[in-house]
């Protein structure tokens, strides 16, 4: 079994006019770091990476870098519509001296086999750092398979990691059974949290969940308790998760759902999103704090 680990995809905190929030960004990654999160990733999807400019993600990734400093894992969404923006973002963000990237591939067209492989060749082989993979088939409309993850592996000594956004728990164990013995130090995450110990009893290494955005004391407790082999103390915070899982079930996109919910929980931020994302309504709200005094968050 690996060491486990949960990663953070971070909100990015906007001000009522939809501008970046720096002050309420920091202190949304000191609470994340001071909860126990083993990293985070800034500009995945949560993170509202394609609604945001190529000098704004620049911007953030300068923020980010300088503010969090080696204390936890840093990673950065990088992936755009193209190969050229991908590795100029890429690059910038190593250069900058993050621990590495995270690409999802093109969105909007559904791209063959070839295709996927084409794309992730010519980024890999220009990217200067560690690569993660990331695979999210209901945004990018196809999925980044184990055949083709493996095919990439064997090529490129830069890919480190692949995070599996699927619900579909045989999809992740598919990937992590097909690399874990040629590759033992790739690790694989699970993009929906509840899937965090069906993983690691997989043989992957853990979850890079949004719910850490909210407790991630609770998600780094699931860590220890994992790894210390006291499995009382993993299903009983399975059963938390579990309860928790309605947060994205509240409306859709389920990322203003999130902001509130850690606005209920005192963190200093607004549920702005890129426009045209709406904040949330006071019948949500309502859902939201249903949800969290069932988990006994507030």
């Amino acid at each position: 079994m690996k060491k486990a680990m949960f990663m953070t995809p971070v909100v990015s905190a906007l001000d009522k006019n939809g501008n970046y929030d720096v002050e309420a960004n920091k202190e949304i990654w000191d609470f994340l770091i001071k909860g126990g999160i083993d990293g985070i990733a800034i500009l995945g999807s949560i993170g509202e990476f394609p609604g945001m400019s190529l000098s704004t993600k620049k911007k953030i990734v300068d923020i980010a870098q300088s503010h969090i400093n080696n204390r936890v894992k840093l990673y950065v969404g990088t992936g755009s519509m193209t190969i050229e923006e991908t590795v100029e973002l890429s690059n910038y963000a190593i250069g900058k001296g993050v621990d590495g990237v995270m690409v999802i591939s093109p969105y909007y067209f559904s791209l063959s086999n070839a295709e996927i492989e084409y794309y992730y060749e010519k980024v890999l082989e220009q990217i200067n750092g560690n690569v993660m993979l990331y695979n999210y088939p209901e945004r990018t409309g196809y999925d980044l398979t184990p055949e083709i993850t493996v095919k990439l592996l064997r090529k490129y000594k830069n890919i480190v990691g692949y995070k599996d956004s699927v619900a579909e728990m045989g999809h992740t164990r598919k990937v992590i059974s097909m690399t874990n013995d040629e590759f033992p130090d790739f690790f694989v995450l699970s993009g929906f949290d509840e899937n965090f110990a069906h993983n690691i009893m997989c043989g992957g290494g853990g979850s890079m969940g949004g719910l850490s955005n909210i407790c991630p004391d609770i998600c780094s407790a699931w860590v220890k308790a994992i790894n210390n082999k006291d499995f009382d103390e993993v299903a009983r915070i399975q059963k938390i998760i579990d309860k928790l899982m309605d947060i994205y079930t509240v409306g859709g996109p389920f990322i203003p759902v999130m902001k509130k919910a850690m606005m209920l929980l005192g963190l200093p931020l607004s549920d702005c999103c890129v426009k045209p994302i709406l904040e949330v309504d006071e019948e949500k709200t309502n859902k939201i704090k249903s949800i969290l005094k069932e988990a006994n968050l507030i």
